[in-house]
């Protein structure tokens, strides 16, 4: 297997999550400070030019959500998706509201070009992203967490997914003290060895 990541982006949660799943990857850094995503040998691999993208058995797969889902399915042995169907459809309901709205709104302080090109309304949109991550995050606190993890009490594929959005937090302004559950989960998220291994391998910061 070949992971394409960038340093601290989504990407990282299928790297911790190959590490929980004790599969073993190549690790290929696509360097987002030269546009490296934008270029014709990368968008061979993925025309999006996004990441994360996984070559795996002579394909490229892509999406964060549906990459972590193959992992827990080649690596049944992992426990990575709970058995019992209101969890499983929990941990996924955390998923799609991580991909379709939190990360939207972290990607409008960063990457407002992909919705405007005028000067002001990129300012508007990152002047935004504190409150609607804010908003995100107490959603988050109140509803996707369920004890330790976003299903209780065992680790599942939403939850590296998870540790990699919320990193993001305070770089969008939201204050953390309002949010202790977030703060105790991020703390036992790096705490796991496959964090360590991320971290270790240059992919998040300690």
């Amino acid at each position: 297997m070949r992971l394409y990541y960038s340093p601290g982006s989504i990407s990282i949660a299928v790297a911790i999550t190959l590490y929980e799943a004790e599969l073993p990857f190549e690790a290929v850094k696509v360097n987002f400070g030269e546009a490296e995503q934008t270029k014709p040998a990368y968008l061979n691999v993925n025309p999006k030019g996004r990441v994360p993208t996984l070559e795996t058995d002579g394909n490229h797969l892509t999406e964060t959500g549906a990459i972590l889902e193959y992992i827990a399915a080649r690596t049944p042995q992992a426990k990575l998706v709970p058995q019992d169907a209101l969890k499983a459809a929990h941990m996924r309901a955390a998923m799609y509201y991580l991909a379709s709205t939190m990360h939207v709104n972290h990607a409008h302080r960063v990457r407002g070009n992909r919705w405007a090109d005028r000067p002001e309304s990129l300012a508007d949109m990152a002047a935004k992203a504190p409150q609607t991550m804010t908003n995100s995050a107490r959603y988050v606190e109140e509803h996707c967490l369920r004890g330790d993890f976003v299903i209780g009490d065992h680790l599942s594929i939403a939850d590296p997914y998870l540790f990699v959005v919320c990193s993001w937090l305070e770089g969008d302004g939201v204050n953390m003290a309002d949010f202790p559950g977030i703060t105790a989960f991020q703390q036992r998220m790096h705490a796991r060895d496959s964090v360590q291994q991320a971290i270790n391998a240059g992919m998040l910061p300690s």
